[in-house]
């Protein structure tokens, strides 16, 4: 077990809001020991207020742990690091002299089975991880929706216990992000806060709640207000924080649109009341980023935080889109006492429903589209509890040209000069 951290991550993010600045925090993984400790050793230092990633590898994330085992012994890299396969001793040496009250790190990856991830997460003494039964299952595979629900209540519970060892277990949602482009932004507040919920639920009483930036500026700025507000109004925790993510889907091709869009992400983040951003590089477009690039976005981020006044009310105002999502999260709580089986009937019946997503548990009745003002719109809202579209294009179907359209509308604004 590695050094007691008092506080943990969601106070040290706290703190930080306090002193009015912005955490910045990138998605950076390597399957060397040696290369993952540079990077957190390199993020530690960055000129801003940043906190540490390490990101677990592709194998792992589906429970392929002989292959990631086998990458170890013929030192084959891997996309991220593979926690559960490295030691404990190896862990702990990566972190020791990094990691600490001032400095914590975070384990991101993307399983809808993550109990071995937990038990390892357990025993390194590492306090924060993030996820989700909704989102870490309908984008990334084939796992059904009720096992990724039974997985995520077993890895809650087994987390939660970390609070015995003198350490507070953080969980971020990652449901503000379902499939990173082309969902309106009601519905990633809605399931951001639903996750939340269910994770407080399940006893972690530490909590971050995402949101990814879309296509709209103001339409982002009211999904942010409306996750605090919804916060506010239903976690019943009180250490929790917004988490913004840099656009998720096709990134910019430019160097200078890759730092404007990295730049209008940190305004945002700022401006809106979030507290966290998680970052991406000049390099998103091509290959994984190295570490000095996501040092330059680090730094980027912060300076451009730093350019924009913090709101000054603590009351966000009404808006469409707090509307629509709290009659998301209300048409869900409404289903049954237990998240877990309120998010299951809520898929069941259509009541959440995901444009574009695949996965044999999404009914896949409902459409997206970009309308001439950037904002992101319900073209088709399948069985949602919401109004029909009544826009005169959300008559129509969406087409697989106009779809094309939208998926590179970011990239297109943003490239240009």
């Amino acid at each position: 077990m590695s050094e007691r951290q008092a506080g943990g991550f969601g106070a040290f993010v706290q703190a930080a809001a306090a002193r009015h600045q912005l955490v910045v925090q990138p998605r950076m993984g390597f399957s060397d020991p040696a290369a993952m400790r540079t990077g957190l050793a390199a993020t530690r230092g960055v000129a801003g207020c940043s906190v540490g990633t390490i990101t677990i590898d592709a194998h792992t994330r589906v429970g392929h742990l002989a292959a990631a085992e086998s990458a170890l012994r013929e030192g084959t890299d891997l996309n991220g690091y593979p926690l559960v396969s490295h030691s404990v001793d190896t862990t702990t040496r990566v972190l020791s002299g990094i990691r600490g009250d001032d400095f914590p790190v975070q384990v991101r990856h993307g399983s809808a089975n993550p109990l071995d991830i937990f038990r390892a997460l357990l025993a390194a003494g590492l306090e924060a991880s993030e996820g989700g039964p909704v989102s870490y299952c309908l984008p990334y595979g084939r796992t059904p929706l009720s096992e990724s629900v039974r997985n995520w209540e077993r890895s809650c519970d087994l987390f939660a216990r970390l609070r015995d060892t003198g350490l507070e277990p953080h969980l971020e949602t990652f449901g503000g992000c379902m499939l990173g482009q082309l969902c309106p932004p009601s519905q990633l507040v809605a399931i951001s806060v639903l996750e939340a919920l269910f994770f407080a639920q399940h006893g972690i009483r530490s909590v971050s709640v995402s949101y990814a930036q879309q296509t709209n500026r103001e339409q982002d700025h009211e999904a942010i207000v409306a996750l605090r507000r919804l916060c506010g109004e239903l976690l019943p925790v009180t250490d929790w924080h917004v988490v913004v993510y840099a656009y998720m889907g096709v990134y910019p091709e430019t160097h200078a649109g890759a730092y404007r869009i990295l730049g209008d992400a940190a305004e945002l983040a700022t401006a809106a009341g979030a507290q966290r951003l998680i970052v991406k590089t000049t390099a998103e477009s091509r290959r994984i980023p190295t570490i000095e690039e996501n040092v330059r976005a680090l730094e980027y981020a912060s300076w451009a935080s730093a350019q924009v006044s913090p709101p000054t009310t603590d009351e966000p105002a009404d808006s469409a889109t707090y509307e629509e999502a709290a009659t998301l999260v209300h048409a869900v709580l409404n289903l049954d006492p237990d998240l877990g089986r309120a998010l299951l009937l809520a898929f069941g019946k259509g009541y959440l429903d995901i444009p574009y997503c695949l996965h044999p548990d999404n009914r896949g009745r409902t459409r997206a589209y970009i309308a001439p003002d950037g904002r992101l719109e319900w073209a088709e809202t399948g069985s949602l509890p919401l109004p029909a579209p009544s826009r005169p294009r959300a008559a129509t179907r969406v087409t697989a040209s106009a779809l094309l359209q939208d998926l590179t509308y970011v990239r297109r604004t943003f490239d240009t000069p």
